[in-house]
């Protein structure tokens, strides 16, 4: 059984850094699969989960939704089957819950990925 579990939310400053990791167990090909960050505001529903960040399987090829360019880097250690994203210079409007997706295509929206985990709360003040 895969599992998927994101750990590093918590709440923060305008302007801190915050790294969350994703790690995925139950996947014996982990780098195989690319891997994506999504964010969903509280009361939203999962259809309008934001795609902040993907990355592909061997890591050199990555996508920033352009509200994070700069601030965000996404990165993977398929040794650790774990894949990151440090987040700088955070703004309120980043504040959501952080889900990490597994995804054997890649991509941006939901659909193509097939295994999420349950989130970590990130949460920005002003």
């Amino acid at each position: 059984q895969v599992q998927v579990e994101e750990s590093g939310g918590g709440l923060v400053q305008a302007g801190d850094s915050v790294m969350l990791s994703c790690v995925v167990s139950g996947r014996r090909t982990f780098d195989k699969y690319a891997m994506g960050w999504f964010r969903q505001v509280p009361g939203k529903e999962r259809e309008e989960r934001e795609c902040v960040a993907t990355i592909n399987y061997s890591g050199d090829t990555t996508y920033y939704t352009d509200s994070v360019k700069g601030r965000f880097t996404i990165s993977r250690d398929n040794a650790k089957n774990t894949v990151y994203l440090q987040m700088n210079n955070l703004k309120p409007e980043d504040t959501a819950v952080y889900y990490c997706g597994v995804s054997p295509f890649g991509g941006t929206t939901t659909d193509v990925y097939v295994d999420w985990g349950r989130g970590t709360l990130v949460t920005v003040s002003s």
